[in-house]
Parts: structure tokens; sequence; C-alpha cells
């Protein structure tokens, strides 16, 4: 490995910061939007980017993080205190 590959992998490790999922805010999603995001969903599977394109003003990121929060494990105590 010469030096200027040993120095990207060095910055590449000490500088990235992930945001834990649990600090994610709660999408906000209408009816229609949701509905979509299912149907796609059993149409294509997790491509977050095809399923955003059918959703104007809508990112894969959000899609990603909407479907994540709505059925990850980790959230599940979470929607039982919105819905209270």
């Amino acid at each position: 490995m010469d030096k200027r590959r040993r120095k990207q992998a060095k910055t590449r490790n000490c500088c990235s910061e992930e945001v834990s999922s649990i600090e994610w805010e709660f999408i906000n999603m209408s009816e229609q939007e949701e509905d979509l995001i299912h149907r796609m969903y059993k149409l294509v599977g997790d491509r977050w980017a095809l399923i955003a394109g059918r959703i104007p003003g809508r990112k894969a990121e959000e899609i990603e993080r909407f479907w994540i929060m709505r059925h990850g494990e980790v959230f599940a105590n979470r929607r039982k205190e919105l819905k209270r």
C-alpha cells in the first residue's frame, strides 16, 4: 500500500460520525404517500431511490428512514408513545 492510500484510509476512519437512528425525527407522510411506499416496496423491495422518484419532494433517505421507523423493532416503543 503506498503512502497516499494509507493516508486516505486514515482520514476516512477517524473523521466519520454516524447519527444514531434513535435520534431521528419522526417523518410525517400523507396516507397517499404511505400507501404508495408500501405498494412500491412490495414491487421493488428496498430500492429507495426508485420509490422516492415516484413521490414528488421526497428523497430516498427520507423514504428509507420512514420505512425503518415504521417497521423497525427499535422504534416500536416510540410509535406507541406517539399514539397516546
